[in-house]
């Protein structure tokens, strides 16, 4: 099953895309990239319905499966290629139910607010709509709640990454792919979200350092090319 060509279809500027390709890149598993512009709303496309009919990325075809949503795709993906490492996705009955049980939450909080956040304020000008203050506060406060949480629960001091664990788990990607997001931010606006959480921005570069330089190529894109992009169409909103 494994020798079937792995097709994604996604863009780098969705912050679930690289949370799947970053794991393909770092477990050797190739695959095919079919770019799905979002800032020209090719996930809205009647032929991407046809692709997935809820319009969303990523979605993954490998042989016969089609298989949408990050995490099924994450766990999918860790579970079928005999050499992903146990620690992505450990066989440990309680260990994995724990991972699951961060997944499940950073649908619920962070990802809601997070992203809601961005949307509100810098990526809906870039999308071609309208900014939205009061929603934009609303989602911050869930923001900061979920930022909360990982800082004093899920972050243990007890190993470097989510979990209290020594080494990186699929909840690690999706989650620190879900607020490289808020790179797109400048400097300052930035530090005001992050700076009261220490142990997250120290477990942001945990990550980083465990997964270079896959970590660097799969986020270049957003960094150097999707950045001046946002500020500009937020500039245009502005004038």
């Amino acid at each position: 099953m494994t020798t079937e060509v792995l097709k994604i279809y996604g863009d780098r500027k969705s912050q679930p895309t690289r949370a799947v390709m970053l794991f393909c890149n770092l477990n050797g598993i190739e695959f095919e990239e079919h770019t799905i512009e979002l800032f020209n709303q090719e996930h809205l496309s009647p032929e991407f319905q046809e692709i997935n009919p809820v319009r969303e990325i990523p979605v993954i075809f490998h042989g016969d499966l089609r298989l949408f949503e990050s995490h099924a795709i994450l766990i999918y993906l860790a579970s079928v290629f005999p050499d992903v490492a146990n620690h992505w996705y450990p066989a440990d009955a309680k260990k994995r139910a724990l991972v699951h049980s961060v997944l499940d939450w950073h649908h619920c909080h962070l990802r809601r607010g997070a992203m809601g956040y961005l949307l509100n304020t810098i990526l809906a000008p870039a999308r071609g709509l309208t900014m939205n203050p009061q929603s934009a506060a609303e989602c911050e406060k869930i923001l900061n709640s979920a930022l909360w949480h990982m800082e004093s629960f899920w972050l243990k001091d007890t190993g470097k990454f989510l979990l209290g664990y020594d080494q990186p788990s699929i909840a690690d990607l999706s989650l620190v792919c879900e607020l490289m997001q808020f790179e797109v931010l400048d400097a300052e606006e930035k530090n005001n979200i992050f700076s009261p959480y220490k142990k997250v921005q120290q477990w942001i570069e945990n990550i980083k350092e465990a997964t270079r330089p896959q970590f660097d190529d799969v986020h270049k894109h957003l960094l150097f090319e999707d950045r001046p992009r946002f500020r500009e169409a937020v500039g245009r909103s502005a004038s």
